[in-house]
């Protein structure tokens, strides 16, 4: 339709098509540019207001905007006649954060916020305005140093326990956000972990029976038993507290409370292809790793072989501890390999007559490429008897001469 047939029915006046701003108002608006003075924004009236640099948060900038950005702006000037609005992103920031703080009140909801400052008797966060987390609330059980200077510059979740607008008081916990984050996640757990799982999890404490892993605010015990497939003194040998690690679910407890993992079994089974690195009659050499009444274990490079105290002995009524200590090292000959019952038995004694029979076959075979054997010797001093050629005692003077 031309501008010549419209009819004056038909006419828009340009006031009736922009929206009347109102002072103390929230409204979105489109930043249309960014600029050292501020930055302009399209709030829908008929000019574009203004944000002054002091009209931003401290630590913000007109920088921090882009072209084409929607944000809420709070009208703090409107001039009609003179085509100016005055805008700002600070109070619209804090309308709007106050109005978030009373709906996680109202609902309970957990917040995420930055600790930005250790202060006397806790730590401030930055929920779009300071809030205060006394220190009996702050959870310090996966702080390290436990020291509340150390949460600053994270994000942590927070709950609501107290608002006052008049006197600008927000007070928040950390302590109850954690505890139901904790029980939310343990629930969840609990009702989709499965046995033969693989998790993902991070070294807490580390005991003389194991680890407690964290799998995410549910502790998960790995026993010493599970992290190697050999013998190990201590579980600091395999693991280190914060270590992350990946990890195969053995056993789910909802009733108990108790989950329990293992590392090994994420590793591969050295005792599958046993056979393909190791034969029966093999000589091996390995470090003696642990004593027991019955015999020692001994380390080879990835298993641990048995060698039996009869094996080791030699002779009855002595005991492990007088002939082998751990860190001996010694050399045996494999005499028996159970891949099913992950079993190698190794033997001392044995490698020692085989050793000694040894020795004796090369002498003999020495002595015969030589010529002189004790059977030829004997054999050619009874040839020599017989035939009479052999030397001869002297003869005994007759009594009462005198020999010559």
């Amino acid at each position: 339709m031309s501008e010549e047939s419209r009819t004056p029915a038909e006419e828009v006046s340009m006031e009736s098509a922009f929206p009347e701003l109102q002072e103390r108002q929230i409204v979105r608006g489109t930043v249309v540019r960014v600029d050292s003075e501020g930055v302009l924004v399209d709030v829908g009236a008929k000019s574009e207001g203004l944000i002054p640099l002091k009209e931003f948060r401290p630590g913000e900038s007109p920088a921090d905007l882009q072209v084409g950005e929607q944000i809420d702006v709070y009208v703090m000037r409107v001039k009609q006649e003179e085509g100016s609005i005055l805008l700002s992103k600070r109070r619209a920031d804090v309308q709007r954060a106050w109005e978030r703080l009373e709906a996680a009140l109202r609902d309970g909801q957990i917040l995420h916020a930055m600790v930005v400052d250790r202060v006397k008797g806790g730590v401030v966060v930055d929920v779009g305005l300071r809030g205060f987390v006394p220190g009996s609330h702050i959870d310090l059980t996966r702080v390290k140093g436990r020291r509340f200077e150390n949460l600053v510059g994270e994000s942590v979740p927070l709950k609501v326990i107290e608002i006052d607008r008049e006197r600008n008081r927000v007070i928040l916990s950390h302590k109850q956000a954690v505890e139901e984050e904790r029980a939310r996640r343990r629930e969840e757990l609990f009702n989709t972990l499965r046995e033969g799982d693989e998790v993902e999890g991070v070294v807490r404490r580390i005991t003389d029976f194991g680890a407690f892993v964290d799998l995410g605010g549910v502790d998960a015990l790995l026993p010493i038993s599970e992290m190697a497939w050999t013998y190990i003194k201590h579980p600091s040998e395999v693991v280190r507290r914060g270590q992350t690690l990946r990890l195969r679910v053995i056993r789910v407890d909802p009733a108990a409370g108790k989950i329990s993992l293992s590392l090994k079994q994420v590793l591969p089974d050295p005792w599958a292809d046993i056979r393909s690195r190791y034969r029966e009659g093999e000589v091996v050499r390995g470090k003696v790793v642990r004593l027991a009444p019955s015999g020692a274990f001994v380390r080879l490079k990835d298993v641990d072989a048995f060698l039996p105290l009869g094996e080791l002995a030699e002779r009855r009524g002595q005991k492990v501890e007088e002939l082998v200590q751990v860190g001996t090292v010694v050399e045996a000959v494999v005499t028996e390999i159970k891949p099913e019952g992950r079993r190698m038995v190794v033997s001392v004694r044995r490698l020692r007559q085989q050793r000694e029979r040894e020795e004796l076959n090369q002498y003999q075979q020495a002595q015969e490429r030589s010529g002189f054997t004790i059977g030829a010797v004997a054999g050619d001093v009874l040839r020599q008897a017989v035939q009479g050629t052999g030397p001869h005692p002297p003869e005994q003077a007759p009594e009462g001469e005198e020999q010559g």
